[in-house]
């Protein structure tokens, strides 16, 4: 037991980028637990790759059963997210773990790839783990493996990767807010990238929130609804960037998740579908 909880935290992060799904990346964690109590280990020279090989196969049959049942969810659906405070004295902490962090954005382009391809780029790009292992999982060739991993690459290829500093991204956002609050057309035209994409996921119980609007004056026409949020709004870390909740009557009813690129915001991620934000810690 205490080996696996050593582990459990990197089998979390493979599972949530395989499924980008908390309770789901939960679920795949407990059964390798349960696999793991069920297997005689003594013969395993590295447990560590073993536990991140089972972890992988449980998630690949997961995706297998999604695709089964050709989950279709109305409008836009997006990932989990992970959401921290931001700290009191508005220093992020650990920028290593920082670096580590996977944002909503490139969430979303692998919810796009097959259950193979996401494996195979997630399990090599993201992890170090060897094509001939790969293989195993997948029952194919290294080299067939090493050709998915290939075409998610290109799939991948041109996701916006938030800036390193922190505290610059911060500075992006609150411009933002401050520029809607103002109902200033031309700062928020400003602050966002000429390529923005605005993703909305309100979930069956808010479907007038799902939508998908592209470029910088499209967006900027929201100002409205982002000045009507702005009383409500505090700073958080979202997917370990920076970002935002809405709270309401103490009760957390959206989650804005920014990817900020050359200090431009080039993605906004909405996501208030109640159902699942209610799931989330």
């Amino acid at each position: 037991m205490h080996r696996f909880e050593e582990r459990r935290s990197q089998l979390t992060a493979v599972a949530y980028r395989m499924l980008g799904s908390r309770s789901d990346a939960g679920d795949a964690v407990q059964e390798t637990w349960l696999r793991l109590s069920r297997t005689d280990t003594n013969d395993v020279d590295n447990l560590s790759a073993w536990l991140t090989t089972v972890v992988a196969r449980v998630c690949l049959d997961m995706l297998r059963q999604r695709a089964a049942r050709r989950e279709e969810p109305l409008g836009v659906h997006l990932p989990d997210p992970i959401v921290e405070p931001w700290p009191a004295d508005d220093q992020p902490e650990d920028q290593t773990v920082l670096a580590d962090a996977v944002g909503l954005a490139l969430l979303v382009v692998l919810d796009t790839l097959t259950p193979a391809e996401r494996l195979a780029f997630v399990l090599h790009d993201m992890f170090a783990v060897p094509f001939d292992r790969i293989a195993v999982l997948l029952e194919r060739s290294p080299a067939a493996a090493k050709m998915l991993a290939s075409r998610a690459r290109r799939r991948v290829h041109g996701t916006p990767v938030p800036d390193a500093d922190l505290i610059r991204q911060r500075e992006v956002v609150d411009a933002f807010f401050a520029a809607a609050r103002s109902g200033d057309f031309g700062a928020l035209v400003e602050v966002l990238a000429p390529d923005v994409v605005l993703r909305g996921d309100g979930g069956a119980a808010r479907p007038n929130v799902s939508r998908v609007l592209r470029g910088a004056r499209e967006v900027a026409k929201q100002a409205v609804m982002f000045a009507q949020l702005a009383p409500f709004v505090r700073p958080a870390l979202v997917n370990n960037a920076a970002g935002a909740i809405v709270v309401h009557n103490g009760r957390m009813v959206t989650v804005l998740a920014f990817t900020v690129v050359h200090d431009k915001i080039a993605a906004l991620d909405v996501f208030a579908d109640p159902d699942r934000l209610a799931a989330l810690d």
